[in-house]
């Protein structure tokens, strides 16, 4: 593999933590592990991995972007990651905010509601 797929997964597994990447290494396949490459190195590798920017400043974009899009499948992944980026709750309400006045009130309150869930399922509430 290459310096930066081996960059990339090493990224990944800082953020989104072992159990995560052990997880979506176990069920990789040969129909998806170029796709996984891609990522690892393309996401991980190149963008994550950058120092133009913090984690926390990564994490917050990286959660409006997915709101904004409506990529909402992948928020609570990136919700339980701010425990390693150091992004806070305020900081995950402050990107929601701009999501609301640039990309629709829906949007941001949809992702709210998955982050105040994905939040109470991390402090182990119901």
């Amino acid at each position: 593999m290459s310096e930066r797929y081996t960059n990339g997964m090493r990224k990944r597994r800082e953020v989104l933590g072992d159990a995560h990447v052990d997880k979506a290494e176990a069920v990789k396949t040969d129909l998806d592990a170029d796709f996984q490459q891609l990522i690892a190195e393309g996401a991980w590798g190149t963008v994550w991995a950058s120092d133009g920017i913090s984690l926390r400043e990564r994490s917050m974009l990286t959660l409006a972007l997915l709101a904004a899009l409506g990529n909402f499948d992948e928020i609570p992944m990136h919700i339980r990651a701010t425990i390693n980026t150091g992004a806070s709750k305020r900081d995950v309400i402050e990107a929601f905010q701009h999501v609301a006045i640039y990309a629709g009130v829906p949007r941001a309150n949809h992702a709210l509601k998955l982050a105040k869930q994905t939040f109470a399922e991390m402090e182990g509430k119901p």
